[in-house]
């Protein structure tokens, strides 16, 4: 008999390696035909390319994706939270919704024509982030790119609040379940 829930813990930075593990980790839990899935996150952030393709790989699942911060949440992690179709963090849980930043090597020369297109850049990545952020919090693109603007940090009562969070729960899953970890540094 299949399983029905699967948990998945999901530490660390959200980068190509970990993307891939934690992509790796779901396929192996959808072959074995769970029905749901429940991704334990704490992640300090990472690359807004990675970040997005994970929040639309689980939101495209075919099945049912529960996401639970179960400590810190920032940057572009909350782009994947927010992916869950219900969401969850424990009582001390954190997040923090900020801007997208551009980083330039020391002595990096940029002509006009490409400082142009980086900046058009960020500005489409802001855009899908808002979006996404937006799309689960019931906010418009334009008020969610102000919050990544002040660079706003909730707690876990502040992000029930704010749309973010369905329900505190310290709880993260039951006793004896077996549960995958992706802990990358």
């Amino acid at each position: 008999m299949a399983e029905s829930t699967a948990y998945v813990k999901f530490v660390g930075n959200v980068d190509g390696s970990s993307a891939s593990a934690l992509m790796k980790a779901i396929d192996d839990h959808l072959a074995r035909g769970v029905t749901r899935l429940v991704i334990l996150i704490s992640t300090p952030g990472g690359t807004v390319f990675h970040g997005l393709t994970l929040h639309n790989y689980l939101a495209g699942l075919p099945v049912e994706v529960h996401t639970h911060n179960f400590g810190t949440v920032d940057s572009i992690g909350a782009a994947l939270y927010v992916a869950g179709q219900r969401r969850y963090c424990v009582p001390d849980a954190r997040f923090l919704i900020h801007g997208v930043a551009a980083n330039f090597p020391a002595g990096t020369v940029l002509e006009e024509d490409q400082l142009a297109e980086r900046l058009a850049s960020l500005r489409s990545d802001t855009a899908n982030i808002a979006s996404v952020l937006g799309r689960a919090t019931g906010k418009t693109t334009d008020e969610m790119h102000a919050v990544m603007l002040a660079r706003t940090i909730l707690n876990s009562a502040d992000a029930i609040a704010f749309g973010l969070v369905h329900e505190i729960k310290r709880n993260l899953f039951p006793a004896g379940s077996n549960v995958t970890s992706i802990t990358m540094a």
